[in-house]
């Protein structure tokens, strides 16, 4: 006896991936790959694909900006191989939270790149406190070290 329509279990790996309120990646755009995970498994640890790969081509997303787009690459630079992205997740023996725990660190990975503006550096000169502790503490190891030498006769 149920009351309504039930949601189907693990639909929602199947949904759009939410970044932010008014940034959504359609699933269409979301790339997923399987493979076996290592570790412990039991009896099904050479027979299932656990392990969980999600890619996003960033060249092709459809719904950013010129300007989101120029803060990801700056921001996921190092993470951007010819303009993908890809999480992995194999940290469960269920393929279902894997791909739970690939979409929530995709997308948090993406809002953090998407969120943080870098920071500039504002050029500054030195103090002249600073400028003189260096010039003592120089004349304090050269005297250190004369001190080491051995006396002369």
């Amino acid at each position: 006896m149920s009351d309504g329509p039930r949601a189907l279990p693990g639909s929602d790996v199947t949904d759009d991936l939410e970044i932010t309120r008014s940034l959504i990646v359609p699933a269409a755009e979301l790339q997923w790959r399987f493979s076996r995970s290592g570790g412990p498994g039991g009896q099904g640890v050479n027979t299932t694909d656990s392990r969980v790969e999600l890619s996003i081509d960033v060249r092709a997303l459809s719904i950013l900006t010129a300007g989101q787009y120029e803060r990801l690459q700056v921001g996921l630079g190092h993470r951007l191989v010819d303009g993908v992205v890809t999480v992995t997740a194999s940290d469960t023996r269920s393929q279902l939270r894997n791909r739970r725990a690939a979409r929530a660190r995709m997308s948090a990975l993406l809002r953090a790149a998407l969120l943080s503006e870098p920071r500039r550096r504002r050029p500054t000169t030195a103090t002249k406190g600073s400028h003189r502790r260096r010039l003592e503490a120089k004349k304090q190891r050269g005297h250190v070290k004369n001190l080491r030498r051995k006396p002369e006769l």
